[in-house]
């Protein structure tokens, strides 16, 4: 069972992060990408205070299961574990962390941008139809 949910967890926070990264490119998908990334914020930066700055409850949880499998050195960042799983080598950790939130951030404003723009053309359209049946 754990070995299922190690690939299971791997495969899912892969995807989580990517759609975190590039979910904001489609219009159908803005509006689960931006509450998704305020999610991830509030992991981070929130529930960072008590457990520890970039926490992320399903790195918490995929690394218990990866120590019932017997791996106790895992790094801290869950981007560094990943980055080096794919790649077999060993990047520096706050090189990875800078590029996580620098990338993060990024991915975060034009979430913001690309769903406040939405709304805006959605609140402008509804303002014409109402003037159009005024």
């Amino acid at each position: 069972m754990y070995t299922f949910l190690d690939k299971f967890f791997f495969v899912f926070h892969t995807l989580i992060i990517f759609f975190n990264l590039f979910g904001w490119l489609w219009k159908k998908t803005r509006k689960l990408n931006l509450i998704l990334l305020l999610l991830t914020t509030f992991s981070w930066f929130i529930l960072g205070i008590c457990y520890g700055f970039g926490y992320c409850f399903c790195t918490d949880w995929h690394y218990q299961v990866r120590m019932n499998l017997g791996y106790y050195n895992m790094p801290p960042s869950y981007t560094k574990f990943l980055v080096d799983s794919l790649t077999s080598l060993d990047f520096n950790a706050k090189l990875v962390d800078a590029f996580t939130l620098f990338f993060f951030l990024l991915a975060l404003f034009a979430s913001i941008y690309t769903n406040v723009k939405d709304w805006k053309a959605r609140t402008r359209k509804d303002s014409e139809v109402y003037k159009l049946r005024g």
